[in-house]
This record gives C-alpha cells, sequence and structure tokens, in this order.
C-alpha cells in the first residue's frame, strides 16, 4: 500500500508542461478550448453554432505520455438565422463538453463533462460587419462618433461531471514479483482507488466585449468547482478539489486588407499553482472567389515551461491549429528529450453570415 500511496502523491504533485496533472487539464491551445475557459464564452461565436474538437499528447519520449482530448458544441438558440451576428440585442446560448485525460500509459484515467448556458447583451450600439468578396470589416450602423463601436457583457454558468479511476490492470506491484518476473493475474493488494466516486461540481464565468471599426476586444474571468467536490486520489474524505480561477483577455485587429492580427492571454490558478500563456498570431487571407481562406503563424509563451510554435489555416467554416511545445523547464534535460504537441479542428455553422468573418480561434 506503501508503494501506491507513493506513486499516486507523485501523481498528484507532478509538473507536466506547466501545469499540475493532479488539477483540471489545460491545453496550449486554450484559445481554442473556449468552454474550458469561461462558460461565458458559450455561443460567443461568428456563426449559429460551432464544434471543436482538441487533442494533446504530452511528454512523448522521457515516459508514459500524457493525453487529452475534448470534443464541444455550442449555438445560439435566439438568434436570427439570416442575421445572427448583427445587431443581437440579447442572446442566449448553450453548449456541452466531453473531455478524457490519460496518464501513466491510460493507468491513471480522467473523464469530464459539462454542460453551459450563457446570457450576452449589448451595452452600446455600434452596428456589424460588411462582407466585401472575402474579406470582411466593421462598419457603424448607427451613425456615431469616430471611434466608437459595440459593447457587450455576457455571463454564463455551468455544470460539471467527472471520474476518476486507476486501472489496476495496466500496472504491477511487489505483491505480484514472482522472483522470475511480474504476474499480474495475482492480488495486488491494493485498493486505494477502486471505489472512488464521480463528482459534481459548478462553474461561472462573466466576459465584456468591445466591437470596435478594424478591432475586436475581449476581456473575462471565471471560476470552477465554486462547490469544491470531494474528491482524493487516496481515498481520503477531507480533501476536496479546489476551484480554479481563470482570467483572459484577446484582441483581433485588421492590420491591412489581407492581414490580421489575432493576440490573447490567459492566467489561471489552482491549489497553489499558477501559470499563465501569452502571445499571438498573424493572419493572411488568400485571394478565393468561392471560399474565405486564412493562413496563421504565431508564438505564444507558457511561463516557465514552453516555448509554443503555431501555425493554422481556414478554409471556409472548418478552421485547423497545430502547435508544438518547445520545452524550456529543466526536463529539457531529460536523457529523451519531452515532445508534446496538439491538435485542433473547429467547424462553424455558417448560419447565414457568409464568408469572410474573421475566424478567430475564441470566436
Amino acid at each position: 500500500m506503501k508503494k501506491l500511496k507513493i506513486l499516486l502523491v507523485s501523481l498528484a504533485a507532478f509538473i507536466s508542461g506547466g501545469r499540475l496533472h493532479a488539477q483540471d487539464p489545460s491545453f496550449s491551445q486554450f484559445f481554442s478550448s473556449p468552454l474550458n475557459v469561461n462558460p461565458a464564452l458559450t455561443a460567443d461565436i461568428n456563426g449559429k453554432w460551432r464544434i471543436i474538437s482538441n487533442y494533446r499528447s504530452q511528454w512523448i519520449g522521457p515516459g508514459n505520455p500524457y493525453r487529452t482530448g475534448t470534443i464541444s458544441f455550442d449555438t445560439k438558440i435566439n438568434s436570427n438565422s439570416a442575421d445572427n451576428y448583427i445587431d443581437e440585442n440579447a442572446r442566449l446560448g448553450v453548449g456541452g463538453m466531453m473531455m478524457y485525460d490519460q496518464a501513466m500509459g491510460g493507468a491513471f484515467k480522467s473523464n469530464y463533462a459539462s454542460f453551459n448556458v450563457s446570457g450576452n447583451i449589448r451595452l452600446k450600439s455600434g452596428g456589424g460587419y460588411e462582407i466585401n468578396g472575402n474579406r470582411v470589416r466593421h462598419i457603424s450602423k448607427i451613425k456615431m462618433d469616430e471611434g466608437t463601436g459595440e459593447q457587450r457583457l455576457g455571463i454564463g454558468l455551468g455544470i460539471i461531471y467527472g471520474h476518476k479511476r486507476l486501472d489496476y490492470t495496466k500496472l504491477t506491484f511487489g505483491e505480484q514479483w514472482t522472483g522470475n518476473g511480474f504476474d499480474a493475474n495475482l492480488p495486488s493488494g491494493e485498493a486505494g482507488m477502486s471505489t472512488m466516486k464521480p463528482y459534481m461540481s459548478t462553474s461561472a464565468g462573466i466576459i465584456y466585449s468591445f466591437v470596435g471599426v478594424n478591432t475586436n476586444f475581449d476581456i473575462g474571468a471565471a471560476v470552477f468547482h465554486l462547490n469544491k467536490p470531494r474528491q482524493s486520489l487516496l481515498d481520503d474524505d477531507n480533501q476536496f478539489l479546489p476551484k480554479r480561477w481563470v482570467a483572459h483577455t484577446n484582441v483581433e485587429s485588421y492590420l491591412g486588407e489581407r492581414m490580421v492580427l489575432d493576440a490573447n492571454a490567459v492566467y489561471q490558478k489552482q491549489a497553489g499553482a499558477s501559470y499563465f500563456s501569452v502571445g499571438g498570431a498573424l493572419g493572411y487571407f488568400i485571394p478565393n472567389d468561392e471560399k474565405m481562406m486564412l493562413v496563421n503563424a504565431g508564438l505564444w509563451y507558457w511561463s516557465k515551461s514552453a516555448i509554443i510554435p503555431y501555425v493554422g489555416f481556414a478554409f471556409g467554416n472548418l478552421q485547423v491549429g497545430v502547435t508544438y511545445d518547445i520545452t524550456i523547464s529543466d526536463l529539457k534535460n531529460s536523457p529523451k528529450r519531452a515532445q508534446t504537441f496538439e491538435l485542433c479542428l473547429i467547424l462553424r455553422g455558417d448560419g447565414g453570415r457568409g464568408n469572410g468573418v474573421i475566424p478567430a480561434p475564441w470566436k
């Protein structure tokens, strides 16, 4: 039993790419996993609906990698299908996400499911977007002084279901040593997590947005596990899942007829550990009469952990992003260099918006 406790405590305390693996999973492409950042981002979409799938493989090389995957869907439920992103005085949204997280070669498994609702209201009118070929620009529907725009305030609430378990069939223990090797069919004598119960938790968030003539800006904050559900790696009734605090911001701005800048940052804190990530990408619109086409590339910095190059492209309503973490922590000195990559796929429902809207991952 002592060996299992050491194993589980190490798992809970081990920092992996700037995150505590015992904490909620995080992504290098945090901007492409909005429902995992803030429930108020639910249905904050350039379109009617959105499907996102993320996959992260972390620490390939030094040992058994961590693998995390998600799929999410969110949609507006009260918008005009022919004009769903223009002049919305108030909108409601719903969404859900499923996530899995595996460590120790799949021996330690976590599964999550969440459901979010959001509301968003206009604080000040500033018009909508004008589409010109495969480019879009913001225009004022109601004549205002130069520099004014549309301001919005949104809130979101979420419910999360989680379940963690240890698969003993993928582990061996001292009690299974036969003298000539391990026999996994023998009793392990361990039961530390066999009765670990699922949990339910809650989340809440707020976001402020400004849409100007050529620039969009968002800033928000959220907290997860408000009710601090009981959860322990060692079957300890006195341990709880700590709250996760999040602050985030992003800006997107046209730099010319075909160039756009997307930049963002996030800060997260949970159980006394914290990290931030900040960076941006430049996108270039490729002339195309049929579909909006964009290629982009950028760089992010994950505090004291990694430099993260990003490349992506968008074609019509489909968007793809790929990152590779360049390790700068002490793990870079391991005999087998750690490798981490992520892949994200985004599909947006058109909803009558036409082509040309800036395909920012967080929209």
